[in-house]
């Protein structure tokens, strides 16, 4: 094994695991990964949750409570995860106190079926951040155009907010602009900006999925050329945006306030295609102020033989915007793409939470006591 890690930590990388799972706390798994992998926060997603709780390791007793309560499956749901989250939060605090604030952090999102609804959002924001009742919690808000407005009220309320789902860099300038807005908001009502963090998670490797599968439909040479590069380009060009916004005018007077930068977070850095590298979505994406959250498989793969080569993001901004412009005058549309990855982002969730909440259904009804 490389200490990969720890350069990617040295370059002013966050490692955070994209994954969380009762079995991985009680294990000792997740203390050991901070104490050995450099790792400094957890990200969950409905699928996540889906797929461990659906496993059942470490769930029956808490399943057999909720049954003999006799509680709804979105009340079981909502007791389990945040049970999770709120264990997790806890191993994680010397992280959180040690760095004030910026690490050692739990990300939980907001019902995926309230997506495109901004009230129920906010509302569902609160009471997860009251439920958890940690401070070292984000709360996770997809960026589509009803959690924009959400972003900046939660905000508003001194609630910390991991914004997720983020494909394109329309979108991601409309993000950092609910996050301005909502430290403004917090100034106003005399917050105290510096205990009020945020990440703003831009996705990868779907970009690549979808602009490959077109690219490989087009079939000439120069549309082979080109393939594996947009997701980079388009998260190196929103690494330039972020650089942008975190220096201007705006944003110097919310930092004299001790506001904090909305980091970037590199999600969905799993390689989908084989014929890539298993590290290419962290090793080419190093750049101060960032966080990457890593599938354990992708961690390990860092960790045995990634190639930290320093800064591989800035510097290469008229490179990227040659490679998105390349894909475009192919016929490829930009904006097509990224709103069907948004799209199909909040479909997969909603479907992961669906299945959630079927198969824990299934548990309670199993686990519930005979009347007699």
């Amino acid at each position: 094994m490389t200490d990969a890690l720890k350069r990617l930590s040295d370059e002013g990388v966050a490692i955070w695991l994209d994954d969380l799972s009762r079995k991985r706390i009680t294990s000792g798994n997740l203390a050991e990964l901070i104490d050995q992998q450099h790792v400094v926060g957890v990200t969950t997603n409905p699928s996540i949750f889906q797929k461990a709780i659906s496993s059942g390791d470490g769930y029956e007793q808490q399943l057999a409570d909720l049954a003999s309560r006799k509680v709804t499956v979105d009340e079981a749901i909502r007791m389990i995860t945040t049970a999770d989250v709120r264990d997790a939060a806890d191993i994680l605090r010397p992280v959180f106190d040690a760095t004030d604030g910026q690490d050692g952090r739990v990300s939980i999102e907001v019902d995926p079926r309230l997506a495109h609804h901004t009230t129920a959002t906010i509302a569902e924001a609160k009471q997860l951040a009251w439920l958890v009742d940690r401070p070292n919690t984000l709360i996770k808000i997809p960026a589509t155009k009803a959690g924009l407005p959400a972003i900046t009220e939660v905000i508003g309320l001194g609630i910390s907010v991991n914004v997720t789902l983020i494909f394109s860099l329309e979108r991601y300038r409309a993000v950092m602009d609910a996050y301005l807005a909502g430290l403004e908001k917090a100034r106003e009502r005399g917050l105290d900006l510096s205990k009020i963090h945020s990440v703003a998670s831009f996705f990868v490797s779907r970009v690549d999925s979808e602009i490959d599968k077109r690219l490989d439909a087009i079939g000439t040479d120069e549309a082979a050329s080109l393939k594996g590069k947009a997701a980079l380009a388009n998260a190196r060009l929103a690494y330039e945006a972020y650089e942008e916004v975190f220096s201007s005018e705006r944003w110097a007077a919310l930092d004299k306030a001790q506001g904090n930068k909305q980091r970037p977070l590199w999600a969905s850095t799993g390689v989908k295609d084989p014929a890539y590298k298993d590290t290419l979505y962290v090793v080419d994406l190093v750049a101060p102020g960032t966080v990457n959250t890593m599938p354990e498989a992708t961690m390990e793969a860092t960790a045995d033989h990634g190639e930290v080569a320093g800064d591989t993001v800035r510097g290469t901004y008229e490179q990227s915007r040659g490679e998105l412009d390349a894909v475009e005058k192919l016929g490829i549309s930009y904006d097509d793409v990224v709103q069907l990855l948004e799209d199909e982002g909040v479909e997969k969730f909603e479907a992961s939470w669906n299945d959630l909440l079927k198969s824990t259904e299934a548990e309670l009804q199993r686990l519930a006591p005979s009347e007699a």
